[in-house]
């Protein structure tokens, strides 16, 4: 099977700490930009996939955070800008960014991957669209591991 698209999470994934960092002093991990230069290498389109409920607070834009996956070389980002409250669809672990992404360049989810640092975020919205999962051990991701692994 030919892996479609990776589906990537920002804070504690690409860089940081897992917590908060506005878009102009994130700091990427040094091996980040050769991992996604590699995945688009090999046919394999890359997506940013986001919580940044502080966008409804005022701390930053969603333009902002666009500007910064496109210096990257994402293909798209999907960005949730809600507080956890408001009960949308688009914030993880909810799916709904992943399935927009699917109507919008027509994937088939399961043929998808998720990378992310926190398993009752990233890996549920994985798992409720039946995409691979792969959880990094930077971030959340250790302590997510043990506590939440049996979920998915």
């Amino acid at each position: 099977m030919k892996i479609q698209a990776v589906f990537i999470d920002r804070d504690g994934t690409l860089g940081g700490n897992g917590h908060f960092i506005h878009p102009q002093d994130f700091e990427l991990f040094p091996s980040s930009l050769a991992a996604l230069q590699l995945l688009k290498e090999h046919g394999i389109k890359i997506f940013a996939l986001t919580n940044q409920h502080n966008i409804s607070k005022g701390l930053a834009t969603e333009l902002e955070f666009q500007k910064e996956f496109d210096s990257y070389g994402f293909d798209a980002a999907y960005i949730c800008p809600h507080e956890p409250e408001e009960g949308c669809e688009c914030h993880k672990p909810q799916p709904g960014m992943l399935w927009k992404a699917a109507a919008e360049h027509e994937l088939d989810l399961t043929h998808c991957a998720v990378i992310g640092d926190v398993g009752s975020t990233d890996m549920l919205a994985a798992a409720a669209v039946g995409a691979k999962r792969i959880l990094v051990e930077t971030g959340w991701g250790k302590q997510s591991l043990e506590k939440y692994r049996h979920k998915w």
